[in-house]
């Protein structure tokens, strides 16, 4: 796709992050199966897991043509190597055997009660609860959490000893990588693991924000993308992975994180154009939807 076809396809102004983006109202799975076209079940096992791959034809635009691809929608390729995209909200390295996860934003809740906004004060105890299932799932060597991992600098501090149990529990026997990010740019107490600003592997680089340059071969968090897709069933609004095959944001993993919009501009500063593709979380597999298909707010 070109720059006059990205133009095309307009990018809504800036909006704020809104709403946990797990969906709701409308079934997710009848209403991006209704939006896709055919798919077909075929079973794979892998070294450590087994899952279905649900494969999907995906359609992308250009030049005024509309074009299928085939492709294994939990599957993403970056720089040519293939992650699996979990629908827990997760990238997982079989190669590596390496877990990433962006934006817990842990302690979220105690971070505004401390404002005088009250929450339930569960969100660190339900996300340290769900990676656990994926660790258990994956059995990964390393984990890379992507920076914002606690909401603010003192989160650490404000743990609760039954979550700095679980917390450690989860890093045992494994190294634990916790990459600064805007809202936790400093190493912190109590919480274990290794410190850096940026962490690479193979050429691939795994940092917090995503970088402005075409040419960076990276895995980040930092934007909470959300794709909002029309189909029969209705419209549904979900997290979602995005990525160009060079580069690939991840979805806020935290309980209490907001989403933004993937036609939103922040995305247009990162990938110049629509020729992206948006892996949407569904209940139990992950969808992939082009950009140009997903709806602004």
């Amino acid at each position: 796709m070109n720059g006059d076809d990205a133009s095309a396809h307009s990018l809504s102004s800036p909006s704020p992050p809104v709403g946990e983006g797990w969906g709701g109202g409308c079934d997710l799975n009848d209403t991006l199966a209704n939006s896709l076209p055919s798919r077909r079940a075929e079973p794979v096992i892998g070294p450590r897991f087994a899952r279905t791959r649900w494969r999907a034809d995906l359609l992308r635009k250009g030049g005024g043509q509309q074009e299928s691809q085939e492709s294994n929608d939990d599957e993403i390729a970056v720089a040519g190597v293939s992650f699996v995209a979990d629908p827990g909200g997760a990238l997982y390295w079989p190669c590596e055997r390496l877990l990433a996860v962006a934006d817990l934003h842990l302690e979220k809740g105690s971070s505004f009660a401390r404002r005088g906004t009250l929450l339930p004060p569960y969100d660190t105890a339900a996300t340290l609860a769900r990676l656990a299932v994926l660790i258990a799932r994956f059995s990964p060597r390393i984990v890379i959490a992507l920076g914002d991992s606690f909401h603010d600098g003192d989160g650490p501090e404000r743990l609760s000893d039954s979550d700095a149990d679980a917390l450690r529990e989860l890093q045992r026997g494994r190294d634990w990588i916790w990459i600064a990010g805007n809202h936790d740019p400093d190493p912190a107490p109590r919480v274990g693991g290794d410190f850096a600003a940026v962490h690479v592997i193979s050429g691939i680089v795994f940092r917090h924000a995503p970088m402005q340059d075409a040419q960076a071969i990276e895995i980040a968090g930092h934007l909470h993308p959300v794709a909002r897709v029309n189909g029969r069933g209705g419209t549904v609004r979900r997290r979602c992975f995005v990525s160009d095959h060079t580069r690939l944001v991840m979805p806020a993993f935290g309980t209490y994180a907001g989403g933004l919009n993937v036609r939103d501009r922040a995305f247009a500063a990162v990938f110049a154009t629509l020729d992206f593709t948006a892996h949407v979380l569904g209940r139990d597999r992950i969808y992939a939807v082009a950009a140009a298909l997903c709806r602004p707010d």
